[in-house]
């Protein structure tokens, strides 16, 4: 552990405390898959603690970084200059690796103590007093087991899903939804050049967040979510009905979780050694069978990564500085265990262990399907 204050100044024979400044020591990383906004969160964790007078050591490639051969790097407000407008990471990540928490859709599994006590000795040896952990439900869960194993660490939110419980918006999402838009808007004039279906697959394996909120600002005629599954002859007879009113091109928006009635979830063969399921092909799916039965010539088109990558939105850059913010005062006031959260346009503090617990979906029922509805736009059912 570091010294204390009082040693320190002892040692150096200074009687006037004043001129002595204690270094007090903390650490961040970021695991799982990148996100806009994640260099903001660094930027805003060096900026507050540079504040306090307190040095950051920045783990590579996520909890890798911990285990020998260990990497670091220390972050000051110089080499983290101008870092929130970029995409990415400037410390790597990987959901990959001795720390992977995820197994398969929701399931997780714990980190072998040999594991953990080699990254302890790392946390130790560099005298860290605090990790700010960021990162979504696989990273926190590690999080989570690393608190009640007596590591004082505090998580910060991660995902362009959204779907994570106890905070009402991740950063990264924003940006996500604006790539979403931004496609739309490109795809609506060729397929109001060429009177064709277009259609559209993004992310959101469980949750439908980022094809709702994409759907309604990009102006999609359809959407798929996965908290609805759909009936492909309600998709059709909305498409049919434009046809009718003389509105011959629709674009359909499809969360890569969505799943007809009665059907399954689609899944790509997953690549490499990696552990956690890949979604995807219901784009395809859904358009082939409005080809097959409107007649109607059908495009797909998949988003995939381009929703992960980029510059984040002015959104994502502030929240994404705010949320490190917060995560600095909750080590200071030592509120270990404890998550950024964002409620009502204000950051608060929750229990990692309330945002792991189950995920944040779309209520088919709420208002914002509600007011999808409401303006016309076809929900599959």
């Amino acid at each position: 552990m570091a010294v204390s204050f009082l040693s320190v100044c002892s040692t150096l024979g200074v009687r006037n405390f004043n001129v002595c400044k204690y270094i007090m020591r903390i650490g961040i990383l970021n695991s799982g898959g990148d996100c806009p906004g994640l260099n903001a969160v660094i930027h805003g964790v060096v900026g507050a603690a540079d504040k306090l007078n307190w040095e950051v050591v920045g783990f590579i490639d996520g909890f890798e970084g911990m285990l020998p051969p260990e990497r670091h790097m220390m972050l000051d407000i110089t080499n983290t200059m101008g870092i929130q407008k970029l995409g990415g990471t400037v410390l790597g990540t990987t959901n990959k690796g001795n720390f992977g928490a995820k197994v398969g859709a929701g399931n997780v599994k714990e980190v072998p103590h040999d594991i953990i006590e080699m990254a302890r000795k790392t946390f130790n040896d560099l005298e860290l007093e605090g990790l700010v952990i960021v990162g979504g439900d696989g990273t926190l869960t590690t999080a989570l087991q690393l608190y009640r194993m007596g590591w004082p660490v505090v998580g910060v939110p991660k995902t362009i899903d959204n779907d994570l419980e106890a905070t009402a918006r991740t950063f990264g999402f924003d940006s996500a939804v604006t790539t979403v838009v931004d496609a739309l808007d490109r795809l609506q004039t060729t397929a109001l050049s060429h009177k064709r279906v277009l259609v559209l697959e993004v992310m959101g394996r469980h949750a439908g967040w980022i094809a709702l909120h994409g759907g309604i600002a990009g102006g999609a005629n359809v959407i798929l979510l996965p908290e609805i599954p759909f009936d492909m002859d309600v998709v059709c007879e909305a498409i049919e009905s434009r046809e009718k009113n003389d509105l011959r091109s629709t674009l359909v928006v499809v969360a890569e979780g969505a799943m007809p009635e009665g059907g399954a979830k689609m899944f790509h063969r997953t690549s490499g050694n990696s552990s956690e399921f890949r979604l995807g092909g219901m784009g395809e799916k859904v358009a082939n069978e409005i080809a097959e039965r409107t007649g109607k010539e059908t495009r797909a088109v998949t988003l995939g990564h381009l929703q992960r990558g980029g510059s984040p939105t002015a959104f994502d850059r502030i929240l994404g500085t705010w949320f490190g913010v917060k995560a600095v005062q909750l080590i200071k006031d030592k509120q270990f265990g404890s998550m950024v959260s964002y409620q009502r346009a204000h950051v608060d503090a929750v229990p990692i262990e309330d945002a792991v617990s189950r995920l944040r979906c779309v209520d088919p029922d709420g208002e914002e399907v509600a007011a999808a509805r409401a303006i016309g736009i076809c929900m599959g059912k």
